[in-house]
Formats: C-alpha cells, structure tokens, sequence
C-alpha cells in the first residue's frame, strides 16, 4: 500500500512487533501517505484503518511526529484530521493555519474545547461555514473577535454586523482593524472614534456624508446654543491661538456635556478631525470652522491637505449627522439603527463626479486655506 509493502503485512508487523516497531511503523505510514498526493478511496480507507491501529499504541513522541507529518498531506479524510488533532500536541496551532481544508466537525470540536488560540486561528479562515460562524461568535475572546474583524471572507451583516459592532466599543483593535475595511460602514465606529488613527477618523466622519441620521438626543441643547455660533468660534480662535487648551476643555464640557477627559482629548487633538465634529454640530460654515480648525491643528506639512479634505466635509456632512454622532460618543444612540435603509447614504462616489472637484486638487480651496493659515499664524503671533 501506497509504496509500501501489502497491507497485511503492516497487520503482521503491529502484532508481531513491540512499541519500537509501531513508533517506526506510523512514522513511515504517515509519510507515505503525505507523500502520495492523491490517494484514491480504496487507499485511503486502508490508511484509516492502518492508523486508527497504529496511533493508539504508539508512544507519545512518534504519534506527536506522525501526526505532524500526517498533517502536511494533501488530502486528509475527517477521521484522518481528528487523528491529526488528537495526537499533533503542540504543532495543532500550526496545522490549523496551515491546512488546505479543514472540516466543520474538526472546527466545531476545537471551538467547544474553548482553546481560545485556536478558535482565534480558525476564525481566521476563508473557509468557515454558518455554524462554525455562528459558535466563534458566541465565544466571548477578544482573540477570537480581532480574528473574525480581520477576516474579509466574512460578511459583516445581520447578527455578524451588530456583534462586531459591539465589540468596537470595547476593543481599539477591532476597531482599527473593521476600519480598515471597505465592507464596513464605518458611521458603526464611532464609540471608538478617539481610539482609531487620524485617518480612520476622517473615514468615520466620512461615513456619515450625504446620509440621513435619526434624531440625536444632544439636538435640543445644540438649537438653543446655536444662536451665539459667531460667539462660539471667536472664543475658540482666541482660546487656540493663545494655546490655552485647558480652557478650551471647560468650555466644550460645558458646551457638549461630554465629561471633561473626553473634553480634553478634544482640546488637544491636533488633527482638529473630532473638534469638526463639535464645530459642524454646532453649525458652524467651512469658513468660520476652518478659522478655528487652522489655529487647534498642529502646523506640519500635510495640513494643507486635511484643511482641504475638512473644507468639503463641512459642505457634505450636516450639522445633524455630526450631532448624532456626538450623541453616539456620550451613548446615546443605538447605532445599528444606521443600517435601516433609510439611513443609508444616498450619494456615493462615482466616476462621474469630476476629478478636479476634489479638495484637495482645486486651487480656489487652496488658495482661501493658505490665506487663512496666514492670518492664523500672524494672529498666534
């Protein structure tokens, strides 16, 4: 059998041998069979029977080594992959992330022992059926949830969407990693806004352009505030340009009713993306927000290019949808109630929309930037 001699003969050899023959025994099986590529039915229900003999009474090194070796075959039957499973030892991480194919009783078995390395690996596979899902889901591991928030195979929606969406809240690396992709809305992120990197918070902010929110619980303090918005921003110059930000966190405390920490990472957020959110809510045009935006942002070389990109923001996103999402950072909201139809955008990029209407290619917006960066920095002056 597959190189070897008959199998009778590997029959006679088990009974007539000692431990030392059986170790030698299943070591050689299992590399002929890795070796032969394809077996075919007959071959490969010899070799079940072979090693379902050789494996229990083999010693523990050799059916460690066997089972490794075994594991590197190509094809492996599900009593084969159990036998892989039960007898690999340490090398089980691995093969699980090595293996071509893995089946959904081996997974489920893996997933009920609660080995949480495990799980982590195979929630990390493209090949994981509703059950399998279904079970890695219910596994309460951050382990596990980094893995299914990474795994692109995975389509985030229904219960998937709204359990990777909880487990943003409580996890930055979830968080960064969902951000990261293209088939998550990223409006679900923002409990975890001041947790991602400067540009997934733009992509937050982004998320929510051209699309309608529900009514945020912060609507009715923002309305009776927003008849001194001229007010508002001239304080935030002056606070900014003299750099005292300490001040700037009493006042948005006082202002939003977020706790002053949150307050304070506002304040001092020198990308200016989560002081937008405040100005837009507030309903302050590009040109005053931007007033204030070019005296709290730090002064490096890629700030024209943000300036920009925050220029077209204030005409895209509504001074609504920043209020919502500013209730979502205070908890507010529930926000799976984003992925009602109603609430989806409603304009998307396109090819149609003229390249040279991009902020950041257009030299009016340029221009109006730079002459207010000028003014800024003479005024910090």
């Amino acid at each position: 059998m597959l190189g070897f001699q008959p199998y009778e003969t590997f029959q006679l050899l088990i009974e007539t041998g000692g431990v030392d023959r059986t170790n030698t025994l299943l070591i050689a099986a299992c590399d002929a069979y890795a070796r032969r590529g394809k077996p075919t039915p007959p071959e490969m229900e010899q070799f079940e029977t072979l090693a379902g003999r050789l494996f229990p009474i083999a010693g523990p090194q050799a059916r460690a080594k066997g089972a490794a070796i075994l594991g590197r075959a190509e094809i492996l039957s599900p009593a084969l992959e159990q036998l892989v499973v039960e007898n690999i030892g340490e090398d089980l991480n691995s093969f699980l992330q090595s293996a071509v194919e893995l089946s959904e009783p081996t997974m489920l078995d893996i997933i009920a022992r609660y080995d949480v390395p495990a799980a982590a690996i195979i929630a990390a596979r493209p090949d994981l059926s509703n059950v399998v899902l279904a079970k890695l889901f219910q596994m309460n591991s951050r382990k596990v949830y980094r893995a299914l928030a990474a795994n692109t195979a995975i389509v985030p929606r229904g219960a998937y969407l709204s359990a990777l969406a909880r487990s943003a809240q409580m996890d930055h690396m979830v968080a960064e990693a969902l951000a990261k992709r293209a088939d998550f809305d990223a409006a679900l992120l923002a409990p975890a806004f001041f947790d991602l990197s400067d540009d997934d918070r733009v992509k937050v902010i982004r998320a929510y352009a051209h699309r309608e929110t529900p009514l945020a619980p912060i609507s009715k303090t923002i309305e009776q505030l927003t008849v001194a918005n001229q007010e508002l921003t001239k304080a935030l110059m002056k606070l900014f340009s003299e750099n005292r930000r300490p001040e700037v966190t009493r006042l948005l405390s006082q202002l939003t009713g977020l706790d002053e920490v949150r307050c304070g990472q506002i304040a001092h957020d020198v990308t200016g993306a989560s002081l937008f959110v405040i100005l837009r809510a507030f309903g302050c045009s590009a040109y005053d927000g931007l007033k204030v935006l070019i005296h709290a942002t730090s002064h490096d070389s890629d700030r024209s290019r943000a300036l920009a990109d925050f220029a077209t923001l204030f005409g895209n996103v509504t001074p609504e949808s920043m209020a919502y999402l500013m209730s979502a950072w205070r908890g507010e909201v529930n926000l799976l109630e984003l992925s009602k139809p109603e609430y989806k955008p409603f304009t998307e990029t396109s090819r149609r929309t003229p390249a040279a209407l991009a902020p950041a290619h257009n030299p009016v917006v340029e221009q109006a930037i730079e002459a207010l960066a000028r003014i800024g920095i003479k005024r910090a002056g």
